[in-house]
């Protein structure tokens, strides 16, 4: 069953240009001059009730705009879109009841505020019961762990601790459907993995429905059960993450500090990007081995002081999709 069903989504900006200098400023005044841009250009595609979609793209291919449009805060140009039986932008106040959104780049917290004060006006705003919300919010503070800040000045949280409240705030009315924009993007390793925990635990014991924007390959692998690429507005790549990663993912990179200089280093499956003194940048061939493999090769030759796991970027995988379509064309 589709909660979400796009046909032929199209959005154009009017982008303000001028030539340099100070008398072309000075016409800008009286007569000002547009192009216009066009940001999605006929999208279409649905989203199955209960899945979690990845949604990505290089900056500026549109993704934010569709996102904008599906939670009903953009009108487009053209084309049509049902969501949970409605149409976003003309029944916005009914239904955003029934979804979450959380923008890592905007902040739906006060600043002057502690979260729990923010949390408490979501709940007058939204009308829930106070039983009701008073259980949710004790699961969700005790599963991210942030009982001890929620009480803290929002403006005083590092970002990792923003975003989870971040996240309990767009929770709080039980939404069937969380929009999620760039979540992850700036926090550290242990923030980020328990917002990946939190994500799935909603989804499989609440049955909500995520469509995600990330520069994060981790966030996909981890994460999602099918993906849509968009660039320039158009969509160039629909499919399941197991294809995905059968087909474009084909390397990471290990970053490597040991505790003594290396002059030489070869392994099996691994290409030797740079080594100079205790530094190392080494790029697996994930089809041939694995990662934890190459790890323990490591540990078994030399004396390891730190390791990093680098993925690849969404960039580097649209361009892989590109270079295939090149050469089937």
């Amino acid at each position: 069953m589709s909660v979400i069903k796009v046909e032929g989504l199209t959005k154009s900006f009017k982008k303000y240009s001028r030539s340099p200098g100070l008398w072309a400023a000075f016409k800008g005044l009286f007569h000002r001059e547009y192009e216009l841009v066009e940001a999605v250009k006929g999208v279409s595609f649905e989203v199955k009730e209960g899945e979690i979609l990845g949604y990505l793209g290089p900056n500026g291919a549109g993704k934010s705009t569709v996102i904008k449009m599906l939670t009903g805060v953009l009108y487009p140009d053209a084309g049509k879109v049902t969501a949970l039986g409605l149409t976003p932008w003309l029944e916005r106040e009914k239904y955003v009841r029934d979804i979450g959104v959380v923008f890592g780049q905007k902040s739906t917290l006060w600043f002057d505020l502690p979260p729990v004060d923010t949390f408490d006006l979501h709940r007058g705003i939204y009308e829930v019961p106070r039983k009701i919300f008073d259980k949710r919010l004790k699961e969700l503070v005790d599963f991210l762990e942030v009982k001890d800040i929620s009480g803290t000045s929002t403006r005083k949280l590092s970002l990792g601790e923003r975003m989870r409240c971040e996240f309990i705030n767009s929770m709080l009315h039980g939404p069937k459907i969380l929009f999620l924009d760039e979540p992850t993007v700036g926090i550290d390793v242990v923030a980020k993995q328990r917002i990946r925990e939190f994500i799935k635990r909603i989804n499989r014991e609440h049955g909500v429905t995520v469509i995600l924007t990330t520069h994060d390959v981790g966030d996909v692998e981890e994460l999602c059960d099918r993906i849509i690429i968009i660039d320039k507005g158009r969509h160039i790549y629909e499919g399941d993450i197991a294809q995905l990663k059968r087909e474009f993912i084909k390397y990471k990179e290990l970053v490597v500090e040991f505790e003594s200089p290396v002059k030489s280093l070869r392994l099996p499956n691994v290409e030797v990007v740079s080594l100079e003194g205790v530094k190392a940048v080494l790029r697996v061939d994930i089809k041939r081995s694995s990662v934890s493999t190459v790890i323990q090769r490591l540990f078994d030759k030399f004396e390891v002081k730190d390791i990093d796991v680098n993925e690849q970027s969404v960039e580097s995988i649209i361009r892989g999709i590109y270079e295939k379509k090149r050469e089937t064309s």
